[in-house]
Order: C-alpha cells, then sequence, then structure tokens
C-alpha cells in the first residue's frame, strides 16, 4: 500500500506554507547556506587549539580548491574527515565513559573539565552542521522524508560520542537545543514536500522551552516528527503524553526511535500511540537470517496497525534486508542501501524525484554519496 498523507507527515502532495525561503529565489536559498558554511569555517580558523592545527590546514586545502564557494569546502571537508561516512544506522550510542577522545600527544583521555570546555566551545561558536538521511516510501520509490543528523566540524568523533561526553558535562540538553536549531535551519533546504525527523531524548521533549523553538522557527510544524531516542523511566510516557499534545494538535508527529533496542516495553509505546514505529537497525540486521528478529519484525508491523502507526525500517543494508521488511509491511525504509546521510544541498535537491525502484538497488555502492 503506497503511503498518503495520513500515513507519513507532508508526504508527496503536501506543500509547505510560503515563508521567506521556499517563497523566493533560488539566490536568497543559496545565499543562506553560503553565509552558514562562511560562519562556520571562520570559527574553525580562528580556534587556536594547536591539536586542531592539521583540522585548520585541511580546511583552508578546501578553500583554496574552491575560491567563492565556502559550502561546497565545507562539505568536502567534511567528507574527508569522515564524519558523514562514520554514522551506522542505529548504531548503540555508547556511554560517556567510552566516548572519551584521547589526547593526540600523549593518548590520555581528557577531564571532565577539558570535556565541558570542549562542549562550551561548540555551543559557543556553533561549529555543528546538519546532515539529514532519505526516507523512502517502499512501495513507490518516492523520498518521502528525512532524518536529521548532527555532524561536528572540527572532529573526526561521532556525534554520539559528543552527546555522551555532553551529557558527562551535564550540557546534553544544551547540545540537543543547538543541534536542533542546527537541523530546523538547514531543513528550509530541502525539497518541499519532505518532513524531516529530529531525533530527541525524553527529556528535552519534556523541556518547556521546546514548544517555543518549535513554533519559532520558519519550518512548519506539519513537516515537522520529533523521533524520541532513548530510555523511558516508569514515569515519562504519560508526562510526554501531556506536554506533547498542543504541538500534536498542531501537526508535529511523533515517532518512537529504535525499536527492538531501547522501548522494549509496549506498553510505553501504546501509551504513546505515535505516527511513526521505528525498528532498529540491530533488528534488522539480523531479520534475514534469525526467525526470533522475523517474528519480532512482524508483530511489530501488526501491533502499529492497531493504532495505525507508520513502520520504518532503519539500517536496510542489503537487497535481503530490504525484500524481508517489505514483505513484514513496512511502509518506509531508510540506511545505506537507499541513501546516505549527506550535508550537501546539492544532494538534497535530489530527493525532489519520484518513482525509483528501491527494490532495483544491488549493493550500497549504488546509494548516494555521503
Amino acid at each position: 500500500m503506497s503511503m498518503d498523507e495520513s500515513s507519513l507527515p507532508a508526504g508527496p502532495g503536501t506543500q509547505r506554507p510560503a515563508d521567506p525561503v521556499f517563497g523566493g529565489s533560488r539566490r536568497k536559498v543559496a545565499s543562506g547556506i553560503h553565509r552558514q558554511a562562511s560562519a562556520i569555517i571562520d570559527a574553525v580558523l580562528s580556534d587556536p587549539a594547536p591539536e586542531q592545527a592539521l583540522i585548520r590546514d585541511r580546511l583552508r586545502e578546501h578553500l583554496n580548491a574552491h575560491p567563492g564557494h565556502p559550502e561546497t569546502a565545507l562539505t568536502e571537508h567534511l567528507i574527508s574527515l569522515g564524519s558523514l561516512g562514520r554514522f551506522v544506522d542505529g548504531a548503540h550510542v555508547p556511554s560517556a565513559a567510552s566516548s572519551d577522545a584521547t589526547h593526540p600527544e600523549d593518548g590520555s583521555a581528557p577531564s571532565a573539565a577539558e570535556r565541558a570546555l570542549r562542549i562550551q566551545a561548540v555551543l559557543r561558536e556553533r561549529t555543528l552542521v546538519a546532515a539529514f538521511q532519505p526516507i523512502f516510501d517502499l512501495s513507490t520509490g518516492n523520498v518521502v522524508g528525512a532524518e536529521a543528523l548532527t555532524r561536528f566540524v572540527s572532529d573526526r568523533s561521532d556525534a554520539a560520542d559528543w552527546f555522551a561526553a555532553a551529557a558527562g558535562a551535564r550540557l546534553e540538553s544544551e547540545l540537543e537545543f543547538a543541534a536542533l536549531e542546527c537541523a530546523l535551519a538547514a531543513a528550509q533546504h530541502l525539497p518541499a514536500h519532505l518532513f524531516v525527523a529530529l531525533k530527541l531524548s525524553p527529556a528535552t521533549c519534556l523541556d518547556p522551552l521546546l514548544p517555543g523553538l518549535l513554533q519559532g522557527s520558519m519550518f512548519p510544524l506539519p513537516s515537522t516528527v520529533l523521533q524520541l531516542t532513548g530510555a523511558l523511566t516508569t514515569e515519562q510516557p504519560a508526562a510526554l503524553v501531556k506536554a506533547l499534545a498542543a504541538l500534536r494538535r498542531c501537526g508535529v508527529r511523533l515517532a518512537v526511535d529504535r525499536v527492538g533496542s531501547y522501548f522494549d516495553s509496549l506498553s510505553h509505546i501504546r501509551q504513546l500511540k505515535p505516527d511513526i514505529i521505528k525498528l532498529d537497525r540491530n533488528l534488522i540486521s539480523g531479520i534475514t537470517t534469525d526467525p526470533l528478529h522475523y517474528a519480532f519484525g512482524d508483530a511489530m508491523t501488526g501491533f502499529a496497525e492497531q493504532f495505525g502507526a507508520t513502520v520504518v525500517a532503519e539500517g536496510i543494508e542489503t537487497p535481503d534486508e530490504l525484500a524481508a521488511v517489505t514483505g513484514l509491511g513496512a511502509m518506509a525504509g531508510q540506511g545505506y542501501l537507499l541513501g546516505r546521510p549527506t550535508a550537501s544541498p546539492r544532494d538534497w535537491a535530489s530527493w525532489n524525484y519520484t518513482g525509483t525502484d528501491v527494490h532495483s538497488r544491488k549493493d550500497p555502492g549504488h546509494a548516494a554519496r555521503p
């Protein structure tokens, strides 16, 4: 069955309201990206830290290769760092202890104070960018949405490492809000028909500042999906239902992430009544070989049908996995086989196409470049 407006937010045919970006010219969009890239580059180059010297030199090389095009230079800089290619769909978020980057000179882990200073520098200089991974309607091949992912400009570490370090420094909420603001700004430049899934912890979804930030953004609420990620306490589902009620009445959708990993309690999902249930990569990776994985996926698609939720399969990496999740009844999917995360507006523009045969993809090499 093909997805429509009732099954996924802001699907094909649903247009965003006119705003200064989409109501204006292509030149205005390009100008906004140009300014954002220039500001990030200036922040990186002005960092005097000796350990960042190699990063600064590499960035200057990309700037010299693309004079007058800071957005292209920044994108290639990110790709060269590997920060866009290291993302693994559904990867487990490490603990703060395991996320510590080491000092290059002696291999020792930074202290808690040093970690806090690094996070504070990111918050102050906003040296982070948004990447997006396309989400496909598995029956039509249309790109119907994108998941926002955070990338850090001046470091090779995975985004999960930064958020784990922020949690250890008691700056997790501040970093989540900074990443959210970055994603909402970048989402203005995606094709207008796409919904955008924004990954947030339960604590951030309960923060009273969240509604104001979303409502004050130029990104339309009906195209917004709050993707709840992380373990829930016993009390949080009821609190989330109450806290998000007004936003959901305005068209904001709710997704639960990593089902099969974090969200082990079906009672939590039943309380939340999400619009989207996302099957975790850890579940998808064994769905063609492990009968228990397949049985759980089958049970979750049936469970989702009970309250009209859409099932999205995360981390699809092989044609066999794609065939399996489609056979289970998953209506949408994402993963390296279909399309990798990218911070390039040129790649985002290509998601306007329709009618791609996702089942014809033979290997991850057919996916969009990172």
